[in-house]
């Protein structure tokens, strides 16, 4: 069975690499230069999901746009560009913007929307309604608050490792866009 067949609402951006062994789902839109680790999961159950450019999604790490019972239309859940979602994490936000990390297994509820900036520390759960501040970090058990003095800065290095890596070890999805 050809890739097109079985994936026909995924939109690969050029230069990004998408693991193959990756779990797609729905209409997903994936931006220039982005990559995607085998076992990571994006799921566009209740609408599209938009990827910018230069985002990295590890092992594990999930983005869902899930159903909700108070949900009316189709929702659209825009990530932002140069994102890092670790290992494990989730994140249903709707909205994220530039420059965000969030770290292993921090979760993001649908209710969240993530500005700029911000630092999502490990095991640190966001699930009421809130807009989080840009270069915020939260942290701990207790998900404790403080603004960072300076921008984050990308993940550039990162990224430009991992696009040379990952070819060699998997097979890609090809950029279609």
């Amino acid at each position: 069975m050809a890739l097109s067949s079985r994936r026909p609402s995924v939109k690969v951006g050029a230069g990004a690499v998408v693991c193959e062994e990756a779990i797609i789902k729905g209409d997903v839109t994936i931006g220039a230069h982005t990559v995607v680790h085998p076992r990571a999961s994006i799921i566009a159950e209740a609408g599209p999901i938009i990827i910018g450019e230069g985002n990295i999604i590890e092992e594990m790490a999930m983005i869902v746009n899930r159903i909700s019972a108070d949900q009316s239309g189709t929702p659209v859940q825009i990530i932002g560009n140069y994102n890092v979602f670790e290992v494990d994490c989730v994140c249903e936000a709707l909205k994220v913007g530039d420059n965000n990390i969030l770290e292993s297994k921090a979760y993001v509820g649908k209710q969240v929307e993530l500005t700029s900036g911000v630092v999502l520390g490990a095991s640190c759960f966001l699930t009421e309604h809130e807009t989080v501040p840009e270069n915020t970090i939260i942290y701990g058990s207790e998900c404790h608050r403080r603004e960072m003095d300076e921008k984050p800065i990308p993940q550039k290095g990162q990224l430009e490792y991992l696009k040379k890596i990952l070819p060699n070890y998997h097979h890609l999805i090809k950029p279609n866009i």
